[in-house]
């Protein structure tokens, strides 16, 4: 093989890993809230919003970029952003995120206080909590967190028992009242 050609192989292997490594393009219709979903009923502090609505997004942003922007990454993501823009309407990560993607970049990957298994366990517990705590908002948001959950970590066989649990319940999670959510304002 000449130096020709092995030039022109070499441009060219380098050419296709690139693209292999490449996100997908992607379209985000950028999220507009301008107030929680929630009231202020909702059992869970301002601080305890604030820090889960963090943990989403940046779970959002990983999943994204090792998925490299799959459509089912990005449908994750938009729940798990639209979640957390619904817990902490002003939430920094969520925002810039939102921004971002809006604009087809690809956010930095995201340090995130919790492996994804981790995330999911708290996930779980907090959405036991929150049902055991009753009242409509609670139990609406354990549901979300205990399939958000069983989604993170599907090995965890309580997350996943539990979100079955709840689908043969009570159907499955209505995800166009988070994501689909009428703009309010104050």
């Amino acid at each position: 093989m000449g130096v020709r050609q092995a030039a022109t192989f070499f441009f060219l292997s380098v050419a296709i890993l690139a693209a292999a490594e490449s996100p997908q393009s992607f379209t985000w219709i950028p999220l507009k809230m301008v107030q929680s979903g929630f009231t202020p009923d909702l059992g869970m502090l301002d601080s305890e919003r604030e820090e889960y609505a963090t943990n989403l997004a940046c779970h959002a942003v990983n999943q994204v970029i090792a998925d490299k922007a799959s459509p089912q990454s990005m449908a994750d993501a938009r729940r798990m952003l639209s979640l957390a823009l619904h817990l902490s309407p002003r939430n920094k990560r969520a925002i810039v995120v939102n921004f971002q993607l809006s604009k087809g970049i690809l956010p930095e990957v995201s340090a995130s206080n919790y492996s994804s298994q981790v995330f999911a366990r708290l996930l779980l517990t907090r959405g036991q909590l929150l049902e055991k705590q009753g009242g409509d908002e609670n139990k609406r948001l354990a549901r979300i967190f205990v399939q958000l959950a069983a989604g993170m970590d599907p090995k965890n066989e309580d997350a996943v028992y539990a979100s079955e649990v709840h689908r043969l319940d009570h159907g499955a999670v209505d995800w166009s009242s988070i994501t689909d959510a009428p703009d309010k304002k104050p």
